[in-house]
């Protein structure tokens, strides 16, 4: 039979066992252990608010993202970061270096950090921050939700906007006011629930092909999440309600690679847009698509991603067509570690994913930046000559 788990230090012994008397019947929570109660989402926002310039800035930069996006802004579209969060300290500290850069980059680049809390795993593993925060196997997601936003209102300090991972539904109604991007990973792109979720969000949303490389299953998720849809969900005070959501026009491709290999070359990049244009999402899609330098575009690995990005900002200031955005997976040190509790790890390692390290990630920053300056001369030298 199921434990509740009280707010407090201790347990309440009525509450602590379902036992005879229970309302549940014998069929109910067989295989359930414990259940904590978690405050209601307006809990965590009435206690960590965001500020005035906070608010402005996910507002500012959702639009700029959006801008780019549909072709109204030609910057390019950058989501860098570890690949997750795991230490609050390191994250603050790596946004701080990534706002420095930004400062001097924002006139070509639109950068967003990866702020991503939840982690699919293939099979079993540590799913993230919010799911066990202290990577020790205690589960602490009440902690997990408080950190996750507490790390996010940090990130925005900075001055830099958040980009995300919606995995689990329920997730976005504690953290999503403080989220300027987020994506529907390869596992969950064909999954109707986050079909329906990314309708109602209030930002662009990224859907990746699927793990084995099919685009024509992302291009319907965004054909369908750009139409309202009615579902069971729960609200800021966490009554399960019926949503109706407006639909999401921001919605896009992202080329992750799969188990096939990469899918960043011309030739895929060009199939992906002709396969959008042929889709449902027609010409009301999005006017280009992400490539996601990491996972199965470079095999996991960091120095092969970093080549990933050069080459890509070569075709860039090229003037290669249709990929508005590039993601990346760095942190402060390279590579990655396996999870333990933080005081046995190296700081600033990742403890998923391999990642590049922030010296590399710099100069690709940089070499990103150029690309966009080539591109704009070519334009101009274009519009020169044809006059």
């Amino acid at each position: 039979m199921a434990v509740i788990k009280g707010p407090g230090s201790g347990l309440d012994k009525e509450r602590q066992r379902l036992g005879e008397k229970a309302v549940f019947p014998e069929t109910v929570d067989v295989n359930i252990s414990q259940l904590d109660p978690i405050p209601a989402p307006r809990h965590f926002i009435k206690a960590m608010p965001l500020n005035a310039a906070q608010a402005r800035l996910v507002l500012e930069s959702r639009q700029a993202i959006k801008d780019v996006l549909h072709g109204r802004d030609d910057r390019l579209l950058v989501v860098v970061g570890p690949c997750s969060i795991h230490d609050p300290r390191a994250a603050q500290e790596y946004a701080q270096r990534l706002a420095g850069v930004n400062r001097e980059l924002k006139d070509r680049l639109v950068i967003v950090m990866r702020v991503y809390f939840e982690k699919p795993r293939t099979t079993v593993g540590w799913k993230g921050l919010i799911n066990d925060p202290d990577l020790d196997g205690s589960f602490d997601i009440r902690k997990g939700l408080w950190l996750a936003r507490k790390v996010l209102t940090d990130v925005l300090s900075a001055g830099i906007p958040a980009a995300t991972e919606w995995l689990d539904p329920i997730t976005p109604q504690y953290l999503c006011d403080a989220v300027s991007w987020g994506a529907i990973g390869a596992r969950n792109t064909e999954s109707q629930v986050h079909r329906e979720l990314a309708s109602g969000m209030s930002m662009p949303i990224g859907f990746k092909n699927s793990t084995d490389g099919n685009v024509d299953v992302a291009a319907d998720s965004c054909y369908a999440a750009a139409f309202d849809h009615h579902f069971l969900s729960v609200n800021l005070d966490g009554h399960v309600i019926s949503a109706e959501t407006r639909g999401n026009p921001d919605c896009h491709l992202i080329m992750r690679g799969s188990s096939r290999g990469p899918n960043y070359d011309p030739a895929s990049i060009r199939q992906a847009l002709d396969d959008l244009a042929k889709s449902k999402a027609g010409p009301d899609a999005c006017a280009g698509l992400m490539v996601d330098a990491a996972h199965g575009n470079c095999g996991k690995d960091p120095d092969r991603e970093a080549g990933v990005v050069e080459e890509l900002a070569d075709r860039i200031g090229g003037g290669e067509e249709g990929i508005l955005g590039i993601m990346m997976e760095s942190f402060l040190e390279g590579g990655h570690q396996d999870p333990a509790p933080l005081d046995q790890l190296v700081f600033g390692k990742s403890v998923t994913d391999a990642c590049i390290a922030w010296d590399r990630t710099k100069d690709l920053l940089h070499t990103l930046a150029g690309a966009v300056d080539r591109r704009r001369s070519s334009l101009e030298g274009s519009m020169h000559h044809d006059r």
